[in-house]
C-alpha cells in the first residue's frame, strides 16, 4: 500500500505539470491496482481545467497513444509490481488426494487387499517423501483428522448412554488396567535400551496406545462394532484417548524442568473434567431443542448444516481443552443416540465420515519417510514386530484378568497390537521439547508406521485365533455367552449350512437380530472371517443353547439335514420351552411327522417344497394363471402333508 500510494502522488504531480500547459486532455496510464484511487474518465478535479482519461496498462487501447494537437503526450506509464497470482495449492492437494484414492484404493481391492493398506500406499506414493505431489502435511493432516471426528461421532450415534454405563467396568476397568500394563512393559524394554526415565515413560505410554481410526474401521466394515467384541475393543480405545490428555502433559513437563510433574496433570485432569461436564450439560440443554427447531423448517440442507455445526463444534471445544477432538463429537452422538433424529443424522454424515476417514489414512501414510525405513529396515521391522507381540501378549493377559474368554481375550489383544495415531503427536511433541532425539523420535515413527500398516493382518490373525480356540473347545460356549449377554428378541439358527445362512441373510434384511451354532469348524471359521455371529458347538447341549440366550430368542430355527441331530435339538429346547417357536427344516413328509409329533411348531419338507416351487415354474411356462397355480400347489400340499381342505370337517 504504501508503494501505491508514492506512484499515485507521481500521477497527481505529473496531472499538476500538465495543467499548467493547459492541455484539456491528460491521459494517465496506470497499473489496476492503482487506478481504483483516480477519477475515472470524465471527471475533472477541481480547478483542473481539463479531462481526464485513465487507461489501465495492461488494457491500453491503441487510439490511447494517437497523438493529438489537444491532447497531452501519455505522461506517465509507471507499472506496479504485479500481483501475485492467487494461490490454488489446496485445491491442487485435494484433486491429489481424491485421485490417489480413486486410483489405488480400486486396484487394492480387486486383488483382495484391504481399502486401509491401499490408502497407506497412496499417502506413501504422493507424499513429500515420495513423489512429493504434496509437500504440505499439517494442513492436509488437520483436515484428514476430521475423518476420525465423524467416525466417533456416528460411533456414539450407535450407542447409547445405558450402553455406555454397561461399558464403564471395561472403560474404566479393562481400558485402564490394558495401557498401565502395556505402558510399564515398554517403557521397561526401553530402560533396557538405554533410555533415560523420562524418555522411556514417553515411549512406554505412547507405544501403549492402539489406532482408533484403524481399528473401528475394520471392525464397522464387518459389522461388529455392535457385538460384544467390538463393545470391548471400543472401551479400550475410549479410554486411550482419554488417556491422551496425562501424555500430553508428561511431555510438556519433562520439556519443562521447572514445572512440576504432578502440578501439570493435575491442571491437565481438572481441565479436561471441566470441559467434559460442560459439554454433557449443553449437550443435553440445546441438541433437542435445536434440532426440533431445525427440523420444523423442512430443510434437508439446514438439518445437515446443523450435524455438521455439532460436531465440528464439539471438537473444537475438546481441542480446546486439551482432549482430542474425536471424544468430543462421540460425546454428542452419544447424546443424540437416544433422539428421534438420530437415523436421518447418520444418514446425512456417512458420506462426509468415508471421504474424510480415507483421507486421514493417507495422510498417515504421507509421514512415512522411506528414507528412513529403508536404511534401517531390518531393525524397524524386529522393534514393530516385538512392540505387535509384547502389546498382543499383554492385551490377551489383561483381558482373562477381566473375565474375557480366551478366544475373544487373543482377538482383541492381536486387535489392539498395533501402533496408534497418537503415537504421531506424541513423538513430534516430545521431539521438539528434546525430550527424545530427533533420530530416536524418527526411528520410532517407523515403527508406528510399520505397525499401523500391518493392522489388517493383525486383525485377521485374531478372528482365526479365536476361531482356532472354538474349535477346540476352548472359549467356545463361554465366547458365545459373551456375545449373547445383552441379546433378547432374537432369532437361535441351529445349523449355519445353505439354508442357515439364507435364514439369516432374510433376517438381516429386515434388522433382526440372530445367532447360528453350527458343528462344521470349516464353515464357522469362514463366518467369523466376516464377521458373522456363528459359534461352533452342538445345539442338542443343553449348555450351548442357554448361551445363546434361546430362552430370551424369539423363536429358533433348526436346518440341519441330519434327521436325528435336528430332533435332539429340539428335544433339548423344549425341554425347558414349551411356548417357543421352533421352525424345522424336515427331509420328507415322514420326518416332518416325527417332528410335529415332538413339538415343531412348524415343519418345512425340502423335498416337497421344492417340487412344489418348480412345479409352479412349469404352469407358469405354459401360460396357467397365478390363481390356478395358487389352487394346484395347495391341493398338492394338502395331500402331501395330510392336511384337512378348508371345506373338511375338523
Amino acid at each position: 500500500m504504501r508503494h501505491e500510494m508514492a506512484a499515485l502522488d507521481a500521477v497527481f504531480a505529473s496531472i499538476r505539470a500538465i495543467q499548467k500547459k493547459a492541455r484539456p486532455v491528460v491521459r494517465v496510464v496506470a497499473h489496476p491496482r492503482l487506478r481504483r484511487h483516480v477519477r475515472y474518465p470524465g471527471d475533472t478535479p477541481a480547478g483542473a481545467g481539463c479531462q481526464i482519461q485513465i487507461w489501465q496498462h495492461n488494457i491500453i487501447p491503441e487510439a490511447a497513444f494517437a497523438r493529438s494537437s489537444n491532447a497531452s503526450d501519455v505522461l506517465w506509464s509507471r507499472k506496479m509490481p504485479e500481483q501475485a497470482p492467487q494461490d490454488y495449492s489446496l485445491l491442487r492437494d485435494a484433486v491429489v488426494l481424491l485421485l490417489a484414492a480413486i486410483m489405488v484404493v480400486p486396484l487394492f481391492r480387486r486383488f483382495g487387499v484391504n481399502s486401509v493398506i491401499g490408502y497407506l500406499v497412496a499417502g506413501v506414493a504422493i507424499g513429500p517423501h515420495g513423489l512429493a505431489l504434496i509437500r504440505e502435511l499439517e494442513g492436509t493432516h488437520r483436515l484428514a483428522e476430521l475423518g476420525i471426528v465423524f467416525m466417533l461421532f456416528a460411533i456414539g450415534l450407535e450407542l447409547s448412554v445405558e450402553r455406555l454405563r454397561v461399558m464403564a467396568r471395561y472403560v474404566f476397568g479393562l481400558g485402564v488396567a490394558q495401557v498401565t500394563a502395556t505402558g510399564v512393559v515398554l517403557a521397561g524394554s526401553a530402560l533396557l535400551f538405554g533410555a533415560g526415565w523420562g524418555q522411556a515413560a514417553v515411549i512406554g505410554g505412547a507405544l501403549a496406545l492402539s489406532s482408533t481410526a484403524f481399528v473401528l474401521q475394520l471392525l464397522s466394515e464387518r459389522g461388529e462394532l455392535s457385538t460384544h467384541f467390538g463393545r470391548v475393543i471400543l472401551s479400550v480405545l475410549l479410554l486411550q484417548d482419554l488417556a491422551v490428555v496425562p501424555g500430553l502433559a508428561v511431555v510438556t513437563a519433562l520439556g519443562r524442568e521447572s514445572e512440576a510433574l504432578a502440578l501439570a496433570l493435575m491442571f491437565a485432569g481438572l481441565k479436561a473434567i471441566a470441559a467434559l461436564v460442560m459439554l454433557i450439560v449443553v449437550g443435553r440443554v440445546v441438541l433437542r431443542p435445536l434440532y426440533r427447531m431445525i427440523a420444523d423448517t423442512r430443510s434437508p440442507e439446514l438439518f445437515a448444516a446443523a450435524t455438521l455445526l455439532v460436531v465440528l463444534a464439539t471438537a473444537w471445544g475438546t481441542a480446546q481443552a486439551g482432549l482430542s477432538m474425536a471424544l468430543g463429537a462421540f460425546l454428542a452422538g452419544l447424546m443424540l443416540a437416544g433422539t428421534e433424529y438420530r437415523h436421518q443424522i447418520e444418514a446425512d454424515i456417512r458420506p462426509v465420515r468415508g471421504i474424510l476417514l480415507g483421507l486421514f489414512f493417507i495422510s498417515i501414510g504421507m509421514l512415512v519417510d522411506m528414507r528412513v525405513i529403508l536404511p534401517q529396515l531390518p531393525q524397524v521391522v524386529a522393534v514393530a514386530a516385538g512392540l505387535m507381540v509384547s502389546k498382543a501378549m499383554v492385551g490377551m493377559l489383561v483381558g482373562r484378568l477381566f473375565g474375557l474368554p480366551i478366544s475373544i481375550a487373543a482377538n482383541a489383544g492381536l486387535h489392539l497390537a498395533q501402533g496408534g495415531e497418537f503415537a504421531f503427536v506424541l513423538f513430534t511433541l516430545a521431539m521438539g521439547t528434546g525430550v527424545l532425539p530427533v533420530a530416536t523420535g524418527q526411528f520410532l515413527l517407523a515403527v508406528v508406521a510399520i505397525s499401523m500398516a500391518s493392522t489388517p493382518v493383525l486383525a485377521m490373525a485374531g478372528r482365526r485365533a479365536q476361531a482356532w480356540l472354538e474349535q477346540r473347545g476352548v472359549g467356545g460356549i463361554a465366547s458365545l455367552a459373551a456375545e449373547a449377554e445383552c441379546y433378547s428378541g432374537h432369532v437361535v439358527i441351529a445349523g449355519f449350512g445353505r439354508v442357515g445362512k439364507t435364514i439369516a441373510q432374510m433376517l438381516e434384511a429386515r434388522d433382526l437380530r440372530w445367532v447360528a451354532i453350527d458343528l462344521d469348524a470349516a464353515n464357522v471359521a469362514e463366518a467369523r472371517a466376516k464377521g458373522l455371529q456363528v459359534f461352533f458347538g452342538d445345539a442338542a447341549k443343553e449348555a450351548i443353547t442357554q448361551a445363546a440366550r434361546v430362552d430370551h430368542a424369539r423363536a429358533a430355527v433348526i436346518t440341519l439335514d441330519d434327521p436325528a441331530a435336528a430332533a435332539a435339538v429340539l428335544r433339548c429346547i423344549r425341554k425347558d420351552l414349551p411356548d417357543l417357536p421352533v421352525i424345522v427344516r424336515a427331509r420328507d413328509t415322514a420326518h416332518m411327522k416325527d417332528l410335529l409329533r415332538s413339538g415343531a411348531t412348524s415343519v418345512m419338507p425340502e423335498t416337497i417344497e421344492s417340487s412344489l416351487l418348480l412345479g409352479g415354474i412349469v404352469l407358469r411356462a405354459l401360460g396357467e394363471g397365478d390363481s390356478q397355480i395358487e389352487e394346484v400347489i395347495e391341493r398338492l400340499k394338502r395331500f402331501s402333508y395330510d392336511m384337512p381342505g378348508p371345506n373338511s370337517a375338523g
